[in-house]
C-alpha cells in the first residue's frame, strides 16, 4: 500500500496493527515512502498482556489512549491495516 493511502488518516487518531506483536495506537502526524509517525501513542505488545488485542483496542476507545510514547515511527513494510480509533466497533 503507498503511502498517500495513509494521508486521511493524518490528524486523527488510529490503530496500526503490524506484522510483528505490537498494536500503535496514537495519532498519526505523518507518513512518507517508507515510514508512517505517529505523536501520543499507546506502544502495546500484543503477547505480554492477558487481554485480547480487540479488547486492548476496545478499552482505548472507551477510556482513551495510555500514551507511554511521545513519538513512534513504524516502517510502512511492517503495517498490517491501519483504521481510525472511532471507527472501533465496541461489542
Amino acid at each position: 500500500m503507498s503511502a498517500e493511502a495513509f494521508n486521511a488518516f493524518v490528524g486523527v487518531d488510529v490503530v496500526v496493527d503490524t506484522t510483528s506483536s505490537y498494536v500503535f495506537i496514537g495519532r498519526l502526524k505523518e507518513v512518507t515512502a517508507l515510514a508512517m509517525t505517529l505523536s501520543d501513542v499507546d506502544v502495546h505488545d500484543r503477547g505480554e498482556s492477558s487481554s485480547t488485542k480487540e479488547r486492548y483496542i476496545m478499552e482505548a476507545k472507551k477510556f482513551g489512549i495510555k500514551t507511554n510514547r511521545k513519538s513512534v515511527t513504524v516502517r510502512l513494510e511492517t503495517v498490517l491495516c491501519v483504521s481510525k480509533l472511532e471507527d472501533v466497533i465496541e461489542y
